[in-house]
């Protein structure tokens, strides 16, 4: 396990500030995002390059066997006696939309820090990696009661405006605005499901889509709306978790502090343990069972797990 390495003894456990993120800008030099070779042994994870149109008209010529048929070009067809097919450019700069889980149920750890302090320290180093690529950077940054669209644009300002939105936002909980799309969650909708429309509602075909988040509450609507998403795009979904999440610790009784509340726990019954266990279990493999339907790359995160390694070791170095 990658540990803390390239985090300031100093850094917050439980939040995140402007500065602290602006200064991940180094570290994410080291990522990689040319192409999206994840190394992770997870189901559902896989080489390949970048799947998705992603590209500019450039001509249409005659059909030749083995052409795509769904690049067949129509209109120039129907004006001619001969099949014609359209020819792309790849963009000069591609979309990457950062996707960060801050909800109630991310401000939680026992080792390391907050859930949503790693999600956010991983979606400022993709946000800097992908501006240090050429790439347009949005994303959407969505808690309990609001989520903020930023749509991609270029440059080291986009990278900024990224991470500020994130230090900043209402569900740490902070006010601000910077020029943001900023929306409350509807009555009775749920924010993970939310944050999926509006994913599928601005992820252009050809885009690189990074999706950071314990998946609680990742039901058959959110799945929807992200295998529609993923049918066009690439797309990595960062599963975060704590160790306490994945087991219990051994037989005993133990105190779980909040700043509102505490309670505590008794370990010692084995059945209580087993259920405990077989439940996170169950979440992790429906979570795995999607991304190998869809295509997804699953990548896991701890939350005493270092970002810049994690990332550089499942996405690979830059080489120069």
């Amino acid at each position: 396990m990658a540990r803390l390495e390239h985090i300031p003894e100093d850094a917050s456990p439980v939040s995140v500030s402007q500065a602290g993120l602006i200064k991940l800008n180094g570290p994410a030099r080291a990522i990689a995002l040319d192409v999206l070779r994840v190394n992770s042994l997870q189901t559902g994870a896989y080489v390949s390059h970048f799947r998705g149109r992603g590209m500019e008209f450039d001509e249409s010529r005659p059909y030749q066997p083995g052409d795509d048929p769904r690049s067949i070009d129509w209109r120039v067809t129907a004006r001619s006696t001969t099949a014609y097919t359209k020819l792309f450019r790849e963009e000069r700069e591609r979309p990457v939309l950062v996707v960060v889980d801050i909800r109630s149920n991310m401000h939680f750890a026992t080792r390391g820090c907050f859930k949503s302090v790693n999600a956010s320290r991983a979606g400022a180093l993709l946000s800097w990696a992908a501006h240090h690529r050429g790439d347009r950077l949005g994303g959407i940054i969505f808690g309990d009661t609001t989520h903020r669209e930023l749509k991609p644009r270029l440059g080291r300002r986009a990278a900024l405006r990224f991470v500020h939105q994130l230090a900043e936002h209402k569900d740490w909980p902070k006010t601000s605005g910077n020029g943001s799309s900023e929306r409350g969650s509807k009555k009775g909708s749920d924010p993970f499901v939310q944050a999926m429309s509006a994913l599928r509602r601005v992820a252009r075909p050809g885009s690189l889509v990074v999706v950071i988040s314990d998946f609680i509450g990742f039901d058959r609507a959110a799945q929807s709306y992200l295998s529609s998403v993923a049918r066009h795009n690439e797309v990595l979904a960062v599963f975060m978790n704590d160790p306490l999440e994945r087991k219990l610790p051994p037989p005993g009784r133990y105190r779980i502090v909040s700043p509102t509340d505490e309670l505590a726990i008794d370990t010692y019954a084995a059945a209580a343990r087993r259920d405990y266990e077989n439940e996170f279990a169950a979440r992790s493999h429906e979570l795995e069972a999607f991304c190998h339907r869809y295509g997804v790359h699953l990548m896991p995160m701890s939350t005493d797990d270092d970002p810049v390694a994690t990332l550089q070791k499942t996405l690979g170095r830059r080489s120069h």
